[in-house]
Parts: C-alpha cells; structure tokens; sequence
C-alpha cells in the first residue's frame, strides 16, 4: 500500500535525496523548507507522514516544534518521523514529546529510511539505534518530571495557563489575545506572572519547558 508523505527540510538538497531514496511505494505529494511551507504542505495534502528536519527557519524558534504543535491534535493528523543531523538528547526528547513517532538521523540508509516511513504510518515508534537507549531512560523516569510539572501548573490560574499554552505554541501577543478576547497589555501581564511563577526568563524559555514536560 502506499504511504503519502511530505518531506520538510531548508535545504533543496536533501529533499531531492530522501525523495530519490525512498522506495516506490511512498510517495512524495509535498515539499517544504520552512514551518509556514510544512504546515501548508500538510493542510493541503493530508499526508500520512510527515519527514521532518529538527532545525527549520520561521517560526517563533522552535523549528519542528512550531510544525509539530500545529499539524497534530486532529483525528486525521499525520504521523511524524524527525530527520535531523542532531543525535543530542535534547533534540530528540523535545520533538518525541511534541509528538514525533520516531527520531532518524540524515546518516540512514534509503531502504531503512523507507521502512522507517511504512512503520511509522502503521504506528510503530522508530529510532535509530543509539537514540533508542536514551529515549526509553527519558520516559522511564519521565513519572517524577510529570508530577513536577503537574506541580508547577498548580502554581498557575487558569487563564495564565490558557496563555502559557498558546504561547508555548508560538503564538504572538496579538495572537494570543484575539484567541482569548482579552487585550495585548493584559496577555503581556499574564506571561509576566507565568514567567515568574515558572522562575524563567522569556518566551522562548516557556516553550522549551513545556516541550520537555509535553504540555501543548
């Protein structure tokens, strides 16, 4: 059976490498090479999968993590296998936690790439291997992380958690206060009192602690 997939990556490069590796039961219906393009590319062409580089222009600086947050959550939503040069632990934790099935570094074969696309379309979580052993660590231990960020979104009213997650996702001020029909100053004092609560610095700090406790 063939399997629909998008290829997302910045550099032209290696969309047309992993397009003339894959197998000719996958077909390609649609390139990117930013997070505007992917999440384009997915609504367009309602893929399967979705092969996606960790490290992408646009956004808000999260790369696959702007990706992420926008194309899952809908009971049609495409499974999604990161392609990435990374191997760092932080890289692939924060994208399996958005949502990401599975985590290939760009050194794969054709061949295996392919069965990583098909087992990932049929559901499997697929990994290289020496990301495999760290993956399962991250989640094993991952019940005191949960308690904790449990603990931490107590700290939080409602509606500064309403806030912390949309900007989390990216979303700007203005964004932020149309969605919520309340006003850019006071969105402005809800990240404030978040940031403090939370004891971080800035937005982009936000986003990275929620990816790591997989709140969205």
């Amino acid at each position: 059976m063939t399997v629909r997939v998008v290829v997302v990556d910045d550099h032209d490069v290696i969309r047309v490498g992993v397009r003339e590796s894959l197998d000719a039961d996958i077909d390609v219906v649609g390139e990117a090479r930013d997070v505007e393009g992917a999440i384009e590319a997915v609504r367009v062409t309602k893929p399967e999968v979705v092969i996606l580089d960790v490290h992408l222009p646009g956004g808000t600086g999260g790369g696959a993590l702007d990706v992420l947050a926008e194309i899952l959550g809908a009971p049609t939503s495409p499974r999604v296998l990161a392609l990435s040069v990374s191997d760092a632990a932080e890289d692939v934790v924060a994208v399996v936690r958005a949502g990401a099935r599975g985590y290939v570094t760009k050194s794969i074969s054709g061949p295996d790439l392919s069965d990583a696309v098909r087992r990932v379309a049929t559901g499997d979580a697929v990994f290289s291997p020496r990301l495999a052993g760290f993956v399962l660590d991250t989640f094993n231990a991952a019940g005191g992380e949960v308690a904790a960020a449990d603990e931490d979104l107590d700290k939080l009213t409602e509606r500064e958690q309403e806030v912390m997650r949309l900007i989390a996702r990216g979303y700007t001020y203005k964004e932020v206060g149309a969605k919520l029909f309340i006003s850019v100053k006071t969105v402005e004092t809800h990240v404030g009192k978040v940031l403090h609560k939370l004891q971080l610095s800035n937005r982009h700090e936000l986003a990275h602690w929620a990816a790591r406790r997989g709140i969205s």
